[in-house]
């Protein structure tokens, strides 16, 4: 592996990294297919992959090659940011085999047998976590996960800790660790259904509109400061008011999920309200992003990276803001909770928000970690823009496709006097 172009040589690692991000995600994007097929040829691939089965795999793959990017970016910015080499390039690897390894064994295990005999041979009866969407890994990979996790921490916090601190790197650390905090709430399975459901979005929620959303604001502010030149005092009071904006309307946000599981109705107006103004940050990541490339002192050479970077405020705005908004206020979602809708924002939001972010960084990390310089030759870049217009144009219509098909469900099963089931 040539690192020549890299400023310091240990951010080499987060080249595996990315490739397994990108792997991962081609996965994801074939079990999405597999589905979208399952949806007009209802036997298709069954028994063999069923339709339950086949969007398991897709979501957790989302998961997975999402985490793999965030750790990549973290291995190949916070050098750069604590400007000293990274604590443990040698644990950073053994935790990408580790990693890799307890995912590619949990999908094989997802498709190779009943999820029922899965829970069995992997010991869910002595600790139950298993059975809950986007929760559904086996316990003992789980507790894989909060051991790389802790591993990873480790790292990075003794790296920023022993180095330069700036805004960058406080921030995403503080995202990581809360990334790392919030998943361990995976493991709280009470019977009671109420606390299962308010529990289980401390985990989904406050990851995708919490937590996340600072190692969104940290990466996105490291590339612009990279492509721009635009001074880092501007970019951090940007970076302050946005993660600021986030987690207040994030965090108190929560209660958008807490409606109809049996929570008291304060939750209605709390949620509602917060949940509303959860826009705004997205919003202002968007007018960042483009007030930063418009102010730029200097050209620089990838414009592909530049392309991915505002693409991703835009869709992360559409997305989590604007197809968020359409359903959260209390009225509304009493029509259109778990429709069809619900699936369209989730695929813009996820789409614009966290994929796009990691895209971003990979296309201006992985020249420098090839050794060929700040950017790939032009032709390749054209090549990049073209995937980037045609994934999004694309999941632009299969967000519009979601919506109209959730519009006509709230009308069949939810709104007219005789409802279909």
């Amino acid at each position: 592996m040539s690192t020549a172009q890299l400023q310091y040589q240990s951010q080499s690692v987060a080249k595996p990294y990315f490739i397994a991000a990108i792997g991962l995600f081609v996965g994801q994007v074939l079990f999405g297919l597999i589905m979208g097929l399952q949806y007009v040829w209802g036997d298709f691939l069954f028994p063999e992959i069923p339709f339950n089965v086949a969007r398991m795999v897709h979501t957790n793959l989302l998961i997975v090659w999402l985490l793999f990017g965030f750790m990549g970016a973290a291995y190949y910015l916070v050098p750069e940011e604590a400007e000293r080499e990274l604590h443990s390039p040698k644990l950073a690897l053994a935790l990408f085999w580790i990693f890799l390894t307890a995912g590619v064994l949990t999908i094989i295990g997802y498709l190779a047998v009943p999820y029922a005999t899965l829970a069995k041979i992997t010991g869910n009866d002595i600790l139950p976590t298993m059975g809950r969407e986007f929760l559904e890994q086996p316990t003992i990979t789980k507790i894989g996960i909060v051991i790389v996790a802790l591993g990873f921490l480790y790292n990075i916090g003794l790296t920023v800790l022993s180095g330069r601190k700036t805004v960058i790197n406080v921030v995403l650390l503080t995202g990581l660790v809360g990334l790392a905090v919030m998943f361990l709430f995976s493991f709280y399975n009470p019977e009671n259904l109420v606390l299962d459901k308010y529990f289980w979005w401390w985990v989904v929620h406050l990851w995708v509109e919490g937590v996340w959303e600072l190692i969104l604001g940290a990466i996105l502010a490291f590339v612009l400061i990279k492509t721009t030149g635009v001074d880092r005092e501007v970019i951090d009071k940007w970076l302050y008011v946005i993660i600021a904006a986030a987690l207040i309307t994030g965090i108190i946000g929560t209660g958008h999920h807490y409606y109809w599981i049996g929570t008291p109705s304060y939750w209605q107006w709390l949620g509602g309200i917060f949940s509303a103004l959860e826009p705004i940050p997205f919003f202002m990541m968007t007018i960042f992003a483009f007030n930063m490339v418009f102010k730029r002192r200097k050209q620089h050479p990838n414009k592909a990276t530049v392309l991915w970077a505002m693409g991703t405020g835009v869709m992360a705005f559409l997305g989590a803001g604007v197809w968020g908004f359409m359903h959260t206020l209390a009225p509304v979602n009493y029509y259109t909770h778990g429709t069809q809708i619900t699936a369209a924002h989730g695929h813009m939001a996820f789409y614009g928000a966290y994929a796009m972010i990691v895209l971003t960084i990979i296309s201006y990390a992985m020249p420098k970690l090839r050794g060929i310089g700040t950017a790939m030759n032009d032709r390749a870049q054209i090549v990049e823009m073209w995937s980037f217009w045609l994934m999004t144009v694309a999941m632009v219509f299969i967000t519009l496709f979601l919506t109209a098909a959730g519009v006509l469900q709230v009308w069949l099963q939810r709104y007219q006097p005789n409802p279909m089931p």
